[in-house]
């Protein structure tokens, strides 16, 4: 089977990925999207590259019905030099590699593309804090469960000594209260919880 992330088109990439995740046909792909007018002509169109713009809401509905990240989509991300495949981008964008592509799509501070303004590091500097956050508030919440089965365990919470998960989760909480301050400044609503 065919490795989708190294295709040589955006439409090739997707059909190799539709196919690879179950797909067998055009049609099947697109019952899945409901609530969009991506019909199997359309999608016919897209993978045989006789479309080839996609509108920003065809491209993320397409991704997220075949479960694979945009970038994979967009970019031949298997050969990290590879130049852009990608149809009616302005010469900059074209010139830059996969790798360098996925650094500056994915907002990460660390990679193959480097800010060229501070405005843009700033973002990606909020950015990296914004998802360490989230993924603190995520690891607090998994050691709140580990915490519950040890006291469970140990026989009541005073039973057994200290917790090593409560210890944790206190650097952790201290880690992301100091995240939500500085995201706050920046204008985030750091209140709100994951669902």
């Amino acid at each position: 089977m065919t490795d989708y992330r190294g295709e040589a088109s955006i439409g090739a990439r997707i059909r190799a990925a539709r196919r690879e995740r179950g797909y067998r046909t055009t049609r099947e792909l697109a019952e899945t999207l409901t609530g969009t007018k991506i019909t199997e002509s359309v999608l016919e169109n897209i993978e045989s590259g006789r479309k080839a713009d996609l509108t920003l809401g065809q491209f993320l509905s397409i991704a997220y019905a075949l479960r694979v990240p945009p970038s994979y989509l967009l970019a031949p991300l298997v050969r990290p030099s590879a130049h852009l495949d990608l149809q009616n981008i302005t010469d900059d964008l074209q010139g830059l590699s996969a790798a360098e592509f996925d650094a500056w799509f994915s907002g990460a501070s660390t990679g193959a593309h480097r800010p060229t303004s501070t405005a843009e590091r700033n973002d990606r500097e909020n950015l990296d804090a914004y998802r360490e956050l989230f993924a603190l508030r995520r690891e607090i919440d998994r050691l709140n469960v580990v915490a519950a089965l040890e006291v469970s365990e140990r026989g009541g919470p005073d039973a057994g000594g200290a917790s090593p998960a409560l210890a944790r989760m206190d650097a952790l909480r201290a880690r992301a209260d100091e995240l939500a301050r500085l995201l706050s400044t920046s204008g985030f609503d750091t209140n709100t919880r994951e669902s």
